[in-house]
Order: structure tokens, then sequence, then C-alpha cells
């Protein structure tokens, strides 16, 4: 600290200014190979783990193949619009989801599908009733073409009763959860977090094709 009536020297001015001055955030890298990142950049999952690890495009090529025994699984990039007869209200009710938004993905670890929804704490795990699964599959069997552990069924339930049904990656799950809870207020989330759930499923609106039956990646 400078004495009144004092001048500090250049020397310590530049002393203090680098040790207030905001630190530049370090570059994104690969969980694999430490890669520099971009803003853009996949991501693959550690079917051990449970984790989503960022990628560099070379690792992630690495890990698409889907009938590999490999501990990573790169997490495609498709999105599938289905039809608002996939799921309805019978089918929400039989499966117990309590809320309005969740998305729903076959976890290969436990060996069943598993629902999560979000809210101020993150993401929130349901457990599905496997009778009701298996039933709402067997009526709708383009359910099963969800990938499993990298992709996910995501619904989204309106005020008016409509539902909203899109196959997504698994990633654009966790990204919703993160932003949803970085602006979560009260019980329902508050305005902010509704505007971000109406442009965040613009945005997958905009990225899906119509799912016409053949499973195409």
């Amino acid at each position: 600290m400078t004495l009144p009536g004092r001048t500090a020297s250049p020397a310590a001015a530049l002393r203090r200014l680098s040790r207030t001055r905001p630190q530049t955030p370090a570059q994104e890298r690969c969980d694999l190979c430490a890669a520099p990142l971009g803003d853009e950049h996949p991501h693959v999952v550690d079917l051990e783990s449970r984790g989503l690890m960022c990628s560099c495009r070379p690792c992630f090529l690495l890990f698409t193949d889907e009938d590999a025994d490999q501990r990573f699984r790169a997490v495609p990039e498709r999105c599938l619009s289905f039809g608002g007869a996939v799921l309805d209200a019978r089918t929400w009710d039989e499966l117990q989801i309590p809320v309005g938004l969740a998305f729903l993905f076959h976890n290969s670890a436990l060996g069943r599908t598993v629902a999560f929804y979000p809210g101020p704490a993150g993401a929130t795990e349901s457990e599905l009733p496997l009778e009701a699964w298996q039933s709402a599959t067997e009526r709708h069997p383009e359910l099963t073409v969800v990938r499993p552990d990298v992709e996910a069924l995501l619904v989204h339930r309106t005020d008016d009763g409509a539902y909203s049904c899109h196959l997504v990656p698994i990633d654009a799950c966790y990204q919703l959860v993160g932003t949803l809870r970085s602006v979560w207020r009260g019980f329902d989330g508050g305005r902010e977090a509704h505007a971000a759930m109406d442009a965040f499923f613009a945005r997958v609106a905009d990225r899906s094709r119509p799912y016409t039956g053949d499973g195409a990646p």
C-alpha cells in the first residue's frame, strides 16, 4: 500500500496491475489429445464414467463406429423431428414424467432407457416404468432409432397441450440443462428460462429434418 503523500514507483505500479488484471481464459483443449479447440467442437461420451468429453475432429472420427467395442462413443450431429402422434398425453402419463420438458435416452451401462428433466439444480433423473416404455415403443417403433448413450428423445409439452418431439445429440440436451440452470428463477423458471427454451427449440426445429422411417444418419 502507498502511504499518503507518496507516489508509487513504476515497478510497483506494474506489479499491482499484473496482480489485478483479469486473466485471459485458457483455450479449451481436446480431452483426449489436448489439441486446441475452437468454440464449436464435437463431443464424445465416456461409456464408463458417463461423462461428456470435448473432442477435436480427428479424435472424434476415431469413435464413430457404433459396432466397435470401445470405451468412447462419438456424439453424432443429426436432428430429426417426429410427428405429434409419437408422444401424447396418454404416453406421457404412463411414463410418469412430472414436468413438461424431458429428454430420454438409452443408458447402455444400466441396460434401460432413462429420463431427465432440467431444473434449477441441473438435470434430475426420473425412472421410467419399463413396461410403459416398452408399450410406447411397440406403438411407435420409430422411437427405437435413438442411438444408445449419444442421442436422446427431447420432448416438450406446451401450455396448449401439444407435444414437440425431436431426436437430438445428447450434448444438446446438456447444453439446454446448463443454460436453464444459469437463468432459472422461481418455481417455473421465470420469463428468461422460458425465453431460453423457446430459442433452443427454434434452433432444434431449424436443424431437424422430418423422420421418414429410414433411420438414416
